[in-house]
Formats: structure tokens, C-alpha cells, sequence
């Protein structure tokens, strides 16, 4: 193509060898400047800032040292051709496992009897944060491609082999899971990531024996449909049994409930009868046994005055003995002080013969006035002449003197 022709002033013509002379010493300075233009043009263009997005880490490297620095959720000075940066993330992530979810598929898997079948596995792992800043030069750019899915696959065909197609349906399905989880944890660990969760979801059987299973539970159905039929006319004939039995019941019950009304009519009309005849009867004994209480009465009350007459004639005579009683006693006991008194008097006298003369005189004072009389020789009571008593009374002084 060829570009049109540019017709110029005359005066502009010669400007540039006018201006060549200046160029030429003022081009260092154009030049320098030019290179701070187009860097402060770079830098505007291309900032030297990372932006660390939420949920991430970023890992940044310096090519010409080789030394490590991670940040987390902010800005991270990144100079070209200085600086490489590497973003991991923090949260969980999810993978899924699409090549084994077929029986006949690439990732298909193998039973212990040898035949094909298809796990849909679905796993979350994160990066070990304790590892860090290293795992960014350790992991690949692909890490579910390169990594957890070559592990996966170690893990899982393994465990898989040992086992039925039944058990990995049913009976050991959870065991097969934890198994996987546990094996593949080891190998993730080793390489910087940990496994957050392992699910097992739907198993694709082979053709012939989901057929062939198909066609058992058919049969299960069928068979548990008949019991269920069964059980069911079961139901409905001990269901006509019990109303039968029921409306035999009601029938006895009511037969029951008119009889016993009968029955309690004629017993109440006996009970009834029961009850006025010995009222009847005790009206009559009532008026026997007041009769009986008012001669009972009468007959009490003549023997109590008896009674009463007879007590006090004998309180009366029980009187007498204890006065007659008494006043012997007190004769007896009047007869025995002066018995005592006369002894002791004998005693005395006895002993002083002239007290009885004092005695006589005492008892002679208030009749005789004077009394004369010898004085007797033997120097005895001057009365004993007059009472005879001489001899007597010598003969007693006589012992007393002895």
C-alpha cells in the first residue's frame, strides 16, 4: 500500500536541520526521560500489587533469592520479573469423581468376582495450612487432576477388589467408605492436603446383574405382597370372629343384664320383707322387754329397800358389838392398869413399910381427926394394933432387916 505524499511549508522543510544540532545534545535527557515515561507507563499499566482474594493464600517467591513469604486476604507487593506469586485456596473444595460413576466407563471398577461396577465418590480437601509457605512449590497447577485424582484411584481400586458386588451395595458399604477415607487421607497428607469428608453415593451395577437383581426383588415384592395378602384375610377372618364373638357377647350380656334385673326386683321385694318382719318382731320384743325392765325395776327397787333395811340393821348391831367390844376392852385394860398399879404399889410398899401409914392417914384424914394410940415398943405402925396386924408386920420387918 502506498502512502499518500505529505507537501510541507518551506519553512517547515528546514526545521529539522535547524533543530538537529540540539537534539543531538539534549538526547541523554530525552532518553532518560523517555525510560521513566514508559516504566511510570508500565506501572500504571501493570501494577506491582496482588490482590489476595477472600478465602485464599497467597504465596509469593523471589526468583533471585528463592526465599518464601504467604499473605492472606489483602494486597501483596509483586514486582515483575522479581516476584512470582502463587494463590492456593483456604476453603474446603469439592471433587468429584465422573470416570468411576460408570459401570462401563474409562474409570470403571472391579468387584471380587470380577465384574465391572461404577461409584459416584464425591470428597472435599483443603491445603494443610501448617505446611505453608512450602506447598507452593510443591503442588502441582492441576492438583485435582495431578494429584488427588491419581491418588484416588491407588486408594479406591484396592479396596474395591476385596469386596462383593453385594456387600459394595449394601452389607458393607459403610465399611468400604471408611476404608477408602482412611487410605486416601495417608496419601493426601503425605503430599499437603487433608481430607475433609469422603461420600459414597450411587453404585452403577453391571447390566446383567442389575437385571438379574431386578428381577429378585420382583420376586420379593411378589412374595411379600402374597404374605401381605395373606395376612391380610387373616385380618378380615379373626376381624368376622371377633364381631361374631362380640355380638354373641352383647347377646349373653343383655340375656344377663334382664335376668339379674329380675333377680334384684325379687330380691329387693325379699330383702324388703326381710326387713319389715323382724321390725315388726323387735316392736313386739321393744314393748316384752320394757314390761320385763319395768317389773325388772320395781322388783330392784323393793330389793334395794330390803336391802337398804337389812344393811342398816346390821350396820346397827356391828355398832352395838363395837361399843360392847370396846367398853369390855376398856374394863380389861382399866382392870390391868390397876392390877399394874397394885403390883407396883406392893412393890413399894414393901420396901417402905411406912408408906402405908401415910397412906392410912390419907385416906383417914378427912374422917378422923385424932387418932390416939401406944407407940408400939417394936417401933411398928402405931395402927397395926388397931388392924391387928403385929405379928404380921414383925414377922415382914423382920425379913426386910435379914
Amino acid at each position: 500500500m502506498k502512502l499518500p505524499s505529505l507537501h510541507l511549508p518551506e519553512s517547515l522543510r528546514h526545521l529539522p536541520a535547524r533543530l538537529g544540532g540540539g537534539l543531538q545534545r539534549r538526547l541523554p535527557a530525552l532518553l532518560l526521560l523517555s525510560g521513566l515515561a514508559a516504566a511510570g507507563a508500565g506501572l500504571v499499566m501493570v501494577p506491582p500489587f496482588y490482590t489476595v482474594g477472600r478465602g485464599e493464600v497467597a504465596v509469593r517467591t523471589n526468583l533471585f533469592t528463592g526465599s518464601l513469604s504467604s499473605a492472606s486476604e489483602g494486597r501483596l507487593l509483586r514486582l515483575p520479573g522479581v516476584h512470582e506469586v502463587r494463590a492456593l485456596p483456604l476453603r474446603d473444595q469439592t471433587y468429584h469423581a465422573s470416570r468411576m460413576a460408570a459401570a462401563n466407563g474409562a474409570g470403571a471398577l472391579q468387584s471380587l468376582e470380577g465384574l465391572s461396577l461404577g461409584l459416584d465418590l464425591t470428597l472435599a480437601w483443603r491445603i494443610d495450612t501448617r505446611q505453608l509457605p512450602g506447598l507452593a512449590t510443591r503442588l502441582p497447577e492441576q492438583i485435582e487432576r495431578d494429584l488427588i485424582e491419581p491418588a484416588l484411584q491407588s486408594a479406591i481400586y484396592p479396596v474395591v477388589a476385596q469386596h462383593t458386588v453385594r456387600e459394595i451395595f449394601s452389607s458393607k458399604r459403610r465399611e468400604i467408605e471408611q476404608a477408602i477415607a482412611q487410605t486416601l487421607s495417608k496419601q493426601l497428607a503425605s503430599q499437603g492436603l487433608e481430607l475433609r469428608s469422603l461420600q459414597i453415593g450411587h453404585v452403577d451395577l453391571p447390566a446383567d446383574y442389575r437385571a438379574g437383581m431386578d428381577g429378585l426383588l420382583a420376586e420379593g415384592l411378589a412374595a411379600e405382597k402374597m404374605q401381605f395378602t395373606l395376612q391380610l384375610k387373616a385380618q378380615q377372618v379373626k376381624q368376622s370372629e371377633l364381631e361374631a364373638h362380640a355380638d354373641k357377647s352383647r347377646r349373653e350380656i343383655a340375656a344377663e343384664a334382664a335376668e339379674r334385673e329380675q333377680l334384684i326386683a325379687a330380691r329387693a321385694q325379699e330383702e324388703a320383707m326381710k326387713h319389715i318382719l323382724p321390725l315388726k318382731q323387735k316392736q313386739i320384743e321393744q314393748r316384752t322387754l320394757e314390761a320385763e325392765a319395768h317389773n325388772a325395776q320395781r322388783i330392784k327397787m323393793a330389793e334395794g329397800n330390803a336391802r337398804a333395811r337389812q344393811i342398816e340393821a346390821e350396820a346397827e348391831a356391828r355398832a352395838r358389838e363395837k361399843m360392847a367390844d370396846a367398853e369390855a376392852y376398856r374394863i380389861a385394860q382399866l382392870s390391868k392398869v390397876d392390877a399394874e398399879r397394885m403390883a407396883r404399889e406392893g412393890v413399894l410398899l414393901s420396901q417402905h413399910p411406912l408408906l402405908v401409914q401415910k397412906a392410912m392417914a390419907d385416906k383417914l384424914s378427912d374422917k378422923v381427926q385424932v387418932i390416939i394410940a401406944p407407940p408400939s415398943a417394936s417401933g411398928a405402925f402405931i395402927g397395926s394394933g388397931l388392924l391387928g396386924n403385929t405379928g404380921q408386920l414383925t414377922q415382914t420387918q423382920a425379913q426386910t432387916q435379914e
